[in-house]
């Protein structure tokens, strides 16, 4: 995680419940860490599942068929597609 080694210049701050703060510092003391690092270092965690989670697509053998198929042999574009397409370049600022 690339990202906990980065120079420290932000901050968030939260609030939590008496029992939340406890059981978090319960954790971050098992690990050995500060209460700081521990959480710190959990959201990172959890960020990095949640945005891979989001950004892959697992597919089933037959479904994987299907794409790959459809990438292959794609369908010539239809009208309802067409006009997708404009308004996407229309509506999306690309860079």
């Amino acid at each position: 995680m690339a990202l906990a080694n980065t120079t420290r210049s932000e901050r968030i701050n939260l609030r939590v419940s008496e029992t939340a703060k406890r059981r978090i510092e319960q954790a971050a003391s098992v690990e050995g860490k500060t209460v700081s690092a521990f959480i710190v270092s959990s959201a990172l965690e959890n960020a990095e599942k949640t945005v891979r989670r989001h950004e892959t697509m697992a597919l089933d053998r037959e479904d994987a068929m299907r794409f790959f198929d459809a990438l292959a042999k794609p369908l010539a574009p239809n009208d309802k597609l067409r006009a997708a397409l404009k308004e996407h370049e229309r509506r999306v600022e690309s860079r």
